[in-house]
């Protein structure tokens, strides 16, 4: 019997104090959450929270590459964790945004005019004029020059990444940079050291598998019964069981609700390349191209690519979409396994049920498109710790819970489906019917009518509730094409002199951002070599916004 701190007398009483917390799953969802909680919940103190993961060794993780958000950088500040080991221990790389390609029209020589692009990228940071003038009212009246995207005008990080550079420099402290930036990683290897970070905390650690889930006379968890420790008991469950959500949604029948009619990507298949050189440049940006019947992203790593196609099975067959994925990698997929799985585009309206807390893919799921899932883990984390029934009131918690999340699923749906929606592809039957008015929430549909006279601001948006702020929605929505009309309001704009000058230094300064900074391979090896120099003190970092120099501020998001 393992040695776990937990009662084991089945059933609690109605408002006892929590103090023991059993997480049911490993992966990153769980050792995330472990982590997390280990940190801000006072693991091994006086009065402090005891926590206890078990997790099968039967159950792996598909690693082909993961991608993350920017706010991933203060959840590895809040853990603790250098941002050198990290990166080395994870095989992380930067990525400073999204490039979409062939979202708007089919690949073909009649899909945009002679010598125009046909892809736009959503990059992390954006620039604040002077006076917090507002830039984008401008982008749309032409003071940037006629026919200059929104992500050349308004932010220079796609020069940048597009040269295959780094947003940061080796002489920037932890999580500091120039630019904003996220990171790829391989998942399997930042679960494992997740894992070392959460049992140095004090995470007791069981090896087991979880065969059944026993109920008491109130309905809540009594237990999880494993093969070689018996039942484990806690005050508080936290299922990280992945798509089998073994306790919220096997043994507590959470309700999972679909969103296939709105997003209708249900599978995907993946595998791993090398670089066709071993110092090829390593692109920061995921790479996410259109298809037939869904698209693939393409996440660089420091020795491979991760590559994945996610499709649509109403829209084709799985044979067919691993040829899709081959013929966009090419022959270095000649003698490679393809691994898939599937999914159902969707989440719980209610992820937690008396005591139990649904985390990760047990909680809901969309796609792998902006990073969705591992925002939502952080999310889910954090705000558990900020709701933890110390005093035992799991409802009032849970109902505060499951309100955040759930608003969060459904704003984030908003988010995706817009990507989707203003194609102007009509080749397959795919696009045709993600273009069709019937396939758009309402909610998106309200959105879309109040930015047909005015850009997305931030009165439309709660950063409590939504993970994408204005500036991610107005990339999206004018990298797809969407046309915004202020003729009735033209005059209205009095600074067109300052918003030219403005988008002339975003101009200078991304020159500059392309002098100083380095390859992002030359980084990534320096950092794994030697790691980054000179190292401040973790909880003194920087939040990421520092600029390259006088020349250049403002320009931070």
């Amino acid at each position: 019997m393992a040695d776990i701190e937990a009662p084991t007398d089945g059933a609690r009483a109605k408002g006892a104090p929590v103090k023991n917390v059993l997480i049911v799953g490993g992966g990153t969802a769980g050792w995330l959450a472990a982590a997390y909680l280990a940190r801000t919940l006072s693991i091994g103190q006086p009065g402090g929270a005891r926590i206890t993961l078990v997790e099968s060794a039967d159950i792996g993780i598909l690693g082909v590459g993961e991608g993350t958000f920017p706010n991933i950088q203060r959840t590895l500040r809040r853990i603790g964790i250098d941002e050198s080991v990290f990166m080395r221990e994870s095989e992380a790389t930067f990525k400073q945004g999204i490039r979409f390609d062939h979202w708007q029209h089919a690949p073909g020589p009649s899909a945009t005019g002679a010598g125009q692009r046909d892809h736009y990228f959503h990059p992390f940071q954006s620039a604040i004029g002077p006076q917090d003038l507002d830039l984008i009212p401008y982008w749309l009246l032409g003071a940037a020059g006629d026919g200059v995207p929104l992500d050349t005008a308004l932010t220079m990080q796609k020069r940048v990444a597009d040269a295959a550079l780094a947003p940061k420099r080796s002489g920037d402290a932890d999580y500091a940079a120039p630019l904003n930036y996220a990171y790829h990683f391989d998942a399997v290897k930042f679960a494992r050291l997740l894992r070392v970070v959460a049992t140095d905390l004090g995470v007791r650690h069981v090896i087991d598998t979880v065969d059944a889930v026993p109920l008491d006379e109130t309905g809540a968890v009594a237990g999880v019964v494993t093969r070689e420790n018996g039942t484990l008991t806690a005050d508080l469950y936290i299922d990280c069981t992945g798509f089998r959500a073994q306790l919220i949604g096997q043994a507590l029948k959470s309700p999972y609700q679909s969103c296939r009619k709105w997003l209708f990507c249900d599978r995907a298949v993946a595998l791993q390349v090398p670089y066709d050189q071993p110092d090829a440049p390593i692109p920061s940006y995921t790479i996410s191209t259109a298809h037939e019947a869904g698209w693939t992203w393409d996440i660089g790593l420091e020795t491979r690519r991760g590559i994945g196609h996610v499709y649509s099975s109403d829209h084709t067959d799985d044979a067919r979409a691993e040829q899709v994925l081959r013929d966009y990698i090419g022959p270095a997929a000649a003698d490679k396994t393809a691994r898939t799985f599937r999914f159902e585009a969707g989440y719980r309206p209610e992820p937690w049920v008396r005591n139990c807390v649904a985390i990760g893919l047990s909680s809901g799921f969309f796609e792998p498109l902006e990073s969705t899932g591992i925002v939502l883990i952080e999310v889910a984390s954090v705000l558990l710790t900020s709701l933890f029934p110390w005093a035992g009131d799991m409802a009032t918690a849970a109902r505060q819970f499951n309100r955040i999340m759930r608003q969060r699923y459904e704003r984030a749906l908003d988010f995706l489906k817009l990507h989707y929606c203003l194609t102007r592809r009509t080749d397959t039957a795919f696009w045709r019917d993600n273009a069709d008015a019937a396939t758009v929430p309402d909610t998106l549909h309200d959105l879309l009518d109040r930015w047909r006279h005015r850009p997305p601001e931030g009165l439309d948006f709660d950063l409590n509730l939504d993970t994408f702020s204005e500036a991610s929605w107005q990339f999206v929505l004018y990298g797809m094409g969407y046309r915004t009309d202020l003729s009735a309001q033209a005059g209205a704009f009095r600074h067109m002199d300052e918003a030219r000058q403005q988008f002339a230094a975003i101009r200078a300064g991304t020159e500059q951002a392309l002098a100083a900074l380095p390859r992002h391979r030359d980084l990534i090896t320096q950092i794994y070599r030697h790691g980054l120099r000179p190292r401040t003190p973790l909880a003194g970092a920087p939040s990421g916004r520092a600029t390259l120099s006088s020349g250049m501020a403002g320009l931070s998001r």
